[in-house]
């Protein structure tokens, strides 16, 4: 994960672009050097997060920050937190990006920014429209930091069938928050809809085992963050320790 500072017009927001970018190229940049076979940028800092949308200035700072990693020359994703799944699309054609994360992609639920409608429909026709069919959508099931009681007559695997159907390219299953543990089980459950199955928080040394074999990717955060806290600069002995786990099988 490439975790960008907090981007103009965010509460937080304290750094000019030229810092902000070159803060994510060291991090991508270590990354890379530890083993990572592909990045993902996100919006992390701009807490507390809108809800299905940003404004036009987050957009253009994300497209920034996102075409400085893809030339670094590994696939690279986006994610705009939270649930600006129509912005990290366009994000991803402008930069050159090849998928985006994507929350509510189907399932309504409610998140800490308030409710989600599901946006499949909405999101398919733009990418039909732009011609990006390149750009992969990984969408979440049953995300982290939300509530599911509206769905809870549907289990993983349901909810992960239906995602399929309506035309995920690659399922993301979490624990409950961002560094919070997800379970193999669920990773299992989820993988009864064909696609691809990504495991998206708390993912460490202690339990990378787990996922090998299970799992067709990993995404890694906070766990690679000097000091294990997702606010700090990747630790790139962190990221080989954990690449050297993973070769190891």
């Amino acid at each position: 994960m490439v975790h960008l500072g907090a981007l103009p017009g965010s509460p937080r927001w304290a750094q000019a672009m030229p810092t902000l970018l070159a803060a994510a190229e060291a991090d991508a940049r270590a990354l890379i050097a530890g083993g990572c076979d592909a990045l993902l940028v996100e919006n992390m800092s701009d807490l507390p997060y809108l809800r299905g949308s940003v404004p036009p200035w987050t957009t253009a700072a994300m497209a920034l920050a996102v075409a400085r990693v893809v030339a670094l020359g590994v696939p690279t994703g986006v994610q705009i937190l939270a649930a600006a799944n129509l912005e990290a699309l366009g994000v991803a054609v402008a930069a050159g990006a090849s998928f985006i994360r994507a929350e509510a992609f189907a399932y309504a639920h409610v998140a800490d920014e308030g409710w989600l409608d599901a946006c499949a429909g909405e999101l398919l026709r733009a990418r039909a429209q732009l011609q990006a069919s390149h750009v992969a959508i990984w969408a979440d099931v049953q995300k982290k930091h939300a509530a599911h009681a509206v769905t809870a007559d549907l289990s993983l695997a349901e909810l992960a069938e239906g995602t399929a159907f309506c035309g995920a390219d690659a399922l993301v299953v979490t624990g409950p928050a961002t560094g919070r543990p997800t379970q193999p089980a669920d990773v299992q459950a989820a993988r009864s809809a064909g696609l691809p199955v990504v495991v998206g928080s708390g993912v460490g040394l202690e339990n990378i085992r787990d996922f090998v074999g299970l799992a067709d990717a990993v995404i890694v955060g906070t766990s690679l963050k000097q000091a294990g806290k997702w606010q700090n600069p990747v630790d790139e002995a962190r990221v080989r320790a954990l690449r050297s786990i993973l070769d190891d099988g």
